[in-house]
C-alpha cells in the first residue's frame, strides 16, 4: 500500500453517495512537504517520510542555520 501523508478522508453528497479522499505523500506537491518539514509541529515520523519522498523526487535539502539577532 502507498505511504499516505495524511489520513483519508471520507465524505457524503446527497445524489452522489460516499466518496473517500486519499492523500498519499507521492501526490502532494514538492513546495508543501518542505513546509511540513520546515513547521515546528510536525511529527518527526511523517517528516523523515516527507524526507524520503523529497530523495526520491531527487530534490536537495540544505540545512542552513538560524541566525538570531
Amino acid at each position: 500500500m502507498p505511504i499516505k501523508f495524511k489520513p483519508s478522508h471520507k465524505s457524503f453528497k446527497k445524489g452522489e453517495g460516499t466518496k473517500i479522499e486519499h492523500y498519499y505523500i507521492k501526490n502532494t506537491s514538492t513546495d508543501e512537504l518542505i513546509e511540513y518539514i520546515n513547521n515546528d509541529n510536525g511529527k518527526p515520523k511523517v517528516k523523515q517520510k516527507c524526507r524520503n519522498e523529497l530523495v526520491r523526487r531527487k530534490v536537495r535539502l540544505v540545512k542552513k542555520p538560524i541566525v538570531q539577532e
